[in-house]
């Protein structure tokens, strides 16, 4: 059967299976039975974010829901992070998000989580892509109106305060936040203006096509630049469904989760709050991350590619702090997901308890050189299958040695096969990089 859910939901084009109309009835109208089969209350929670076919496919598991005899409260425009912090909070039985993070707008996605705000389980979905693909293709539209339970948005907002309110700012910190268009266009500067920040927003006047576009995570230049500029002393850059956060130093260095970890990890033992001596991340962390733990003298325990999988190992060794390069940071102690508002308040607490620039913070971190080449792909075959591939892996992975590390996987969310090569020497890496990826298009590339 095919696969449909990669490491963060369903994603696809708009319009086009498996997220058009009549597919995504079904997934309403199938995750009622199975909430049904299960013994829980067939109530669900719906947020989205700021994409132009939002709407329309909230209709459609507003319709299918309805149709299974469940029951969907729709909150609107929202980060990721609320609907798992407002399913749990109200006792609803799931909660479901309809984004695409970071993609631009034409695409959209699907994230389900379960009654304890965390992604369900690979059984559930295997169930749900089956009601998918058997789904008829000529589902009625309904136009039922959906209005939003907004104030529902606030108890997030209340949360994310309440996570800072023993905080001293010891002075004003002046922060940019760039909202990518997307989710965090309507909650995060009203957290931080509550908090007695100085703020400068850029990036939160979208119009369901502009998500993402040229700015966000996956632009941080420009954030960059206005940092610089309004000599402020953070920046903040979220993506589309605000679940992640790429910082930029008040040199206008751009920062990555890898440096999130190291201060936060640093901070949390400092003040005996980490219950671990395991920070959880994924194959792409740096090598540096992993030295300077070990001055630290804390493990890094790295996971596939996908914050799911690090909830699980963190769940699993009982460790509070972990995350992913990209940004997706996870506090255990205060929500079982990705939420780049809460990281961004844990920075601060954290310039504000040392009183020191983030430049400052981040030094200790000595990043070896990594270099990231994406493979478009026609088909996401096993790597196994094609000898070839694997002995160029295997003969990389030999020259490294010990000095660096190169891991070859394929995206959860596109069509690409991802190669990440890290050494000492720059030049090196490169060509390694450059010899892996034209082995894999030779094979496979699209």
């Amino acid at each position: 059967m095919e696969k449909l859910f990669g490491t963060d939901g369903i994603r696809a084009v708009a319009g086009q299976s498996p997220l058009d109309y009549s597919s995504v009835y079904a997934l309403g109208k199938a995750l009622i039975s199975l909430l049904k089969e299960g013994g829980l209350k067939p109530r669900v929670i719906i947020g989205r974010d700021t994409r132009e076919s939002g709407e329309w496919l909230e209709q459609a598991l507003f319709q299918g829901i309805n149709e299974g005899q469940g029951e969907a409260v729709s909150v609107g425009i929202i980060p990721t992070s609320a609907v798992s912090f407002l399913a749990k909070k109200y006792s609803f039985s799931a909660g479901i998000v309809i984004s695409a993070s970071h993609n631009s707008y034409q695409d959209n996605g699907i994230k389900i989580f379960s009654s304890q705000g965390i992604k369900i389980s690979d059984e559930w979905e295997s169930k749900l892509e089956k009601a998918i693909i058997e789904a008829p293709s000529n589902v009625k539209r309904e136009n039922t109106r959906i209005t939003p339970q907004s104030s529902l948005g606030q108890d997030y907002v209340d949360f994310l305060k309440s996570r800072f309110s023993h905080v001293n700012l010891k002075r004003k910190i002046k922060v940019v936040l760039d909202c990518s268009n997307g989710a965090s266009s309507l909650f995060a500067s009203q957290v931080f203006l509550g908090l007695g920040s100085e703020v400068i927003v850029m990036g939160n006047t979208p119009d369901g096509k502009n998500i993402n576009a040229n700015c966000g995570s996956l632009y941080p230049q420009n954030l960059a630049r206005k940092v610089v500029e309004s000599k402020a002393d953070i920046g903040v850059a979220y993506d589309g469904d605000a679940d992640r956060a790429i910082w930029v130093d008040e040199k206008g260095r751009i920062l990555n989760g890898d440096h999130t970890l190291f201060v936060l990890s640093r901070f949390m033992k400092e003040k005996g709050l980490l219950k671990s001596d395991y920070v959880i991340a994924t194959a792409m962390s740096n090598m540096g991350l992993e030295k300077a733990l070990e001055k630290l003298d804390l493990k890094l325990l790295r996971t596939q590619v996908g914050d799911k999988y690090v909830l699980e190992e963190m769940m699993k060794l009982k460790a509070n702090l972990g995350g992913e390069q990209s940004g997706h940071t996870i506090f255990l102690d205060d929500c079982p997901t990705g939420d780049g508002i809460l990281t961004s308040l844990k920075m601060l607490e954290v310039m504000a308890a040392y009183n020191l620039p983030l430049s400052k913070l981040v030094e200790d971190l000595e990043e070896y050189p990594q270099i990231l080449l994406n493979v478009p792909v026609r088909k996401k075959t096993d790597f196994d299958q094609f000898p070839e591939i694997i002995n160029a892996k295997e003969e990389i992975e030999k020259r490294l040695g010990d000095s660096g590390r190169l891991n070859v996987r394929y995206s959860g969310t596109e069509p690409v096969a991802r190669v990440m090569i890290e050494g000492q020497d720059r030049g090196e890496i490169e060509d390694y990089a450059s010899q892996m990826a034209s082995v894999i298009s030779k094979y496979l590339g699209s």
